[in-house]
């Protein structure tokens, strides 16, 4: 059994939000295309608190993009993004939500970040996202959304590492080069990783 993972596609990550990725709103039509095709469609959703550790603004003197230990962990620090039951957080509206089975937030611990789908950073807790595909006898995910090189990638790296037969659809992503050559370097790891990149007509065949 096959299903499509809808990896934040929130509007925070969207032209005009708060960590919007560029192009971020372009993978709307082919998550929305895509979705008849598979047994089975879950999105994940960033929901922080406001006190969250990633944000630059909850730690004094520092900037976004830098880069400090939290907890233990590597941590990157972005602008306030994704603050649960703002708009900012919400799925964006173009988004064909009716073929969604079921939303997983992640993020919402104020001390540790999310970037995957099925764990926090430190993989220290679930979203409980893995146990739910397994119970539904899912072998295959196909993964899209935002942004490639952070969530998609973790997503999809945990994935392989979960057992699944894994797909990235790069048409249905787009990233953002903090450093140049960010998205390249994480589409060459996956695929180094074992999970193979396909078009959107590929996920089709």
């Amino acid at each position: 059994m096959k299903a499509l993972v809808l990896v934040d596609v929130q509007n925070d990550f969207c032209p005009g939000g708060a960590l919007a990725v560029p192009e971020g709103d372009q993978v709307v039509p082919v998550a929305n295309r895509l979705m008849s095709h598979f047994d089975l469609v879950v999105a994940t959703q960033d929901w922080h608190p406001p006190d969250h550790v990633s944000f630059a603004a909850n730690q004094f003197g520092r900037e976004p993009g830098e880069v400090i230990e939290a907890d233990g962990l590597e941590q990157t620090l972005w602008p306030v993004h994704c603050v649960e039951g703002t708009p900012g957080a919400e799925l964006h509206s173009g988004l064909d939500l009716a073929g969604v089975a079921r939303v997983f937030r992640k993020g919402s611990d104020p001390r540790v970040d999310s970037y995957s789908g099925f764990f926090d950073n430190g993989r220290r807790n679930s979203t409980g996202l893995h146990g739910y595909l397994k119970q539904r006898g899912v072998d295959e995910l196909h993964v899209c959304g935002l942004a490639t090189n952070v969530c998609v990638r973790a997503t999809a790296l945990d994935a392989v590492d979960l057992g699944y037969t894994t797909y990235m659809v790069e048409d249905g992503c787009r990233g953002v080069d903090l450093e140049p050559g960010d998205v390249e370097r994480a589409i060459d790891e996956m695929r180094q990783k074992g999970v193979r990149i396909v078009h959107s007509t590929g996920a089709l065949e």
